[in-house]
């Protein structure tokens, strides 16, 4: 089985949200015994390929980007040709170019897209784009949604519900936190802090947070790459951004925290790719209701809190509440831990896409993955 898969980015330049789902995708399918390969853009001014694991990666130079979305003529030729070879082609949107590729190579494999997420931002282009959007799920043998609440509230996705599973996102299992690694930041901030990680983008809910830090005076600490000086001010003496931090890192200061702290209050964040993480480690966590994968990893009063987005005073009371109950937050973790030995393991994620490669190859209906949980 060749499974080729199709997204803008990915090694050597990118290895974060979605070219990690399908770094861990073609390497699970490997030892399944598939053979997996990757075509994306690269900026290097040149084509070129390289093995990345047990995997073959194939990047066409990118010319242009409009509303982040890389463009290349020359990939036109090359996807063609790789299609050509194809048991399987698995794209990964949003990607318009994946759109046009898709039309102008007309593949007679069967075809999978998964729908990571809703174009949110670009709603003027959004308008202009819809009807190849529109044609090119159509054409697709089938829409993996990476949670049930995303599938039930993206708009998009209702149109081809028919067409539509669900296969969460899965992690491998961590190593134990590093003892050094852990002196370190013990040293540095201390425990039983709230954590927040994840970059400082306009969809995380940065503000609230700092609202929220300012009532309860709680300590927080905020992990991530971008600029924190719009953030930082009077009232919040207790919250530290520590800037970004490496897999090592991460892993010390959730075993340092006393619960994880989400508060993304827009559609961009379709996932919570960190929720994941956070209920890996065994740590109950608070995360706003937004209708995507957030509330799909974090149950309300189960893995812990879910509050309205944007809203700071039901942030801090949440903060507060897990705060002052340590035994309820401790009881959260547990479950948390229990929900990602569950549907959160990356070998039910690898399984799942190979049993729908299968599915599709013999000609037989695909089933959607149901939640226990739900």
């Amino acid at each position: 089985m060749k499974i080729l898969h199709v997204y803008k980015t990915y090694l050597p330049e990118d290895f974060t949200g979605v070219p990690r789902v399908i770094h861990a995708l073609a390497e699970g399918a490997a030892r399944a015994g598939a053979e997996s390969s990757v075509f994306a853009l690269t900026r290097g001014g040149r084509s070129k390929s390289l093995h990345v694991g047990q995997h073959q990666v194939h990047l066409a130079p990118q010319n242009l980007a409009v509303a982040s979305t890389g463009f290349s003529l020359s990939a036109f030729a090359q996807f063609k040709s790789l299609a050509a070879t194809a048991d399987i082609i698995h794209y990964h949107y949003p990607w318009p170019m994946g759109d046009l590729l898709h039309f102008y190579a007309r593949p007679s494999c069967p075809v999978v897209v998964t729908y990571h997420s809703d174009i949110v931002r670009q709603k003027t282009l959004l308008h202009l784009y819809a009807p190849l959007r529109d044609r090119f799920l159509a054409g697709m043998d089938r829409v993996i949604a990476t949670s049930s609440a995303y599938a039930e509230t993206s708009l998009t996705l209702k149109k081809f519900s028919s067409k539509v599973c669900v296969i969460p996102i899965g992690m491998d299992d961590s190593p134990a936190p590093d003892p050094a690694k852990r002196t370190y930041w013990r040293d540095r901030v201390g425990t039983g802090f709230f954590l927040f990680v994840g970059a400082l983008r306009y969809y995380k809910g940065i503000d609230f947070l700092m609202q929220a830090a300012k009532r309860n005076g709680l300590p927080v600490i905020v992990a991530g790459s971008g600029d924190p000086a719009p953030w930082q001010g009077p009232g919040i003496e207790k919250v530290t951004f520590v800037g970004e931090i490496d897999d090592a890192d991460k892993l010390a200061l959730l075993d340092l925290c006393h619960a994880f702290v989400f508060p993304s209050h827009l559609r961009s964040e379709a996932f919570g790719i960190s929720l994941v993480e956070a209920a890996r480690a065994g740590k109950p966590m608070i995360c706003a209701e937004i209708g995507t994968g957030t509330t799909f990893i974090n149950i309300d009063g189960l893995t812990g809190l879910v509050v309205p987005p944007g809203d700071a005073a039901a942030l801090s009371a949440a903060m507060t509440l897990l705060a002052n109950t340590p035994g309820m937050a401790r009881a959260m973790g547990q479950a948390a831990r229990y929900r990602y030995e569950t549907l959160f393991r990356a070998q039910f994620m690898v399984d799942a896409h190979v049993d729908l490669y299968s599915q599709l190859l013999g000609g037989h209906k695909p089933s959607g993955i149901a939640d226990p949980h739900s």
